[in-house]
């Protein structure tokens, strides 16, 4: 996030899990990449903000090539799907932040509030049944995922919502977020 003053704050790099082109989960901080990879990252979107003149919320999506090199795939000037996991596994989210930059605000703590978050998307399906109906189920099975539903209308393929886990532990929250969204999919 930058705000007009030219003031950033970013969050750690995370890494984005594609399935049939649809982003599946988001895991914060990017467990695969070396430090220097996640610095070069940081670097790259910082240096595009401050070059676009961006006030808000900037998602940079980036490739890494099998030589190493780093590519701009996408740049969203908003809050962004792969940032989600900010709203609860981060002092400060993205909408907030967003919010916080546009009107020139102080920016808060991009620090994360565990050394993991896993976020998952909720596809809709053909599921029967409301997320009213399955949300008491998943809530005490997985008691510390957060879920947050968007409203939609579910269709085959359409996000209408997602979970998210925070932990100590990258398999155990990995699991925990995916048991969660299990019950949205039908």
């Amino acid at each position: 996030a930058r705000r007009p003053s030219g003031d950033i704050a970013a969050w750690p790099v995370v890494e984005s899990i594609q399935r049939d082109g649809v982003c599946a989960e988001v895991i914060a901080p990017a467990h695969g990449a070396s430090s220097r990879l996640r610095e070069a990252a940081e670097e790259m979107a910082r240096g595009i903000a401050e070059g676009l003149g961006v006030t808000g919320v900037l998602a940079v999506e980036l490739f890494e090539t099998v030589d190493g090199r780093l590519l701009v795939n996408e740049l969203a000037m908003r809050p962004h799907n792969t940032g989600h996991w900010s709203m609860d596994g981060a002092v400060t989210g993205q909408f907030e932040q967003h919010l916080r930059a546009v009107l020139d605000l102080p920016l808060g703590s991009t620090r994360p509030l565990a050394p993991w978050s896993v976020m998952i998307n909720v596809l809709g399906g053909p599921e029967s049944g409301t997320v009213a109906d399955r949300y008491p189920r998943a809530l005490a099975d997985q008691p510390d995922a957060r879920f947050h539903f968007y409203g939609k209308d579910p269709r085959p393929g359409r996000k209408v919502g997602h979970v998210t886990v925070v932990g100590d532990d990258l398999d155990e929250t990995a699991y925990r977020a995916r048991a969660a969204a299990t019950f949205f999919r039908g």
